[in-house]
């Protein structure tokens, strides 16, 4: 039992749980939504429907080059630091962060739901910590050489000089 929750661990890391968080949040603001009687982000559909349409097939073309750069059969298993890892380390949750989930709450047009998507920054920041803490644990000082030079979720475009 212990060896399929840590094989299942390798394969889905942080997901899961982040897909619940994320949906338990996206619940919430469900429930505050009607209780600030703020005005629409905006009057027009179609524009709406666009930037949702677009959001999507964005997210469907970084998930399907995340899946392509590590296979799911890898993940856990080898260092991957090209294709789609070579701009940020979780381009899968990146995706959904900041295209699906931003896309979504301007398609559901309200600043309710634009919090909801700020909101789910800081805490799959924190959800990932222990995925990370399992690939330093697997991968050492290459993956901390990674950590340095790689964002989490936004491509790192400066280097801190330490």
């Amino acid at each position: 039992m212990k060896k399929l929750f840590a094989d299942f661990r390798k394969t889905f890391g942080s997901g899961p749980a982040g897909v619940v968080v994320s949906l338990v949040l996206l619940f919430a603001a469900f429930l505050v939504n009607g209780q600030f009687g703020l005005p629409p982000i905006t009057g027009n559909r179609l524009l709406r429907d666009g930037i949702f349409i677009a959001a999507i097939v964005l997210t469907l073309a970084i998930i399907a080059w995340s899946l392509r750069s590590l296979p799911a059969a890898d993940r856990g298993e080898r260092l991957c630091t090209s294709g789609a890892f070579r701009y940020v380390r979780h381009p899968l949750y990146a995706a959904f962060l900041s295209v699906f989930n931003f896309g979504f709450a301007i398609w559901l047009n309200s600043y309710v739901y634009i919090a909801w998507a700020l909101l789910l920054h800081p805490v799959w920041h924190y959800l990932v910590r222990d995925e990370e803490e399992m690939m330093i644990a697997t991968f050492g000082d290459a993956y901390r050489t990674y950590q340095e030079n790689t964002g989490r979720f936004f491509p790192r475009i400066i280097q801190w000089n330490k």
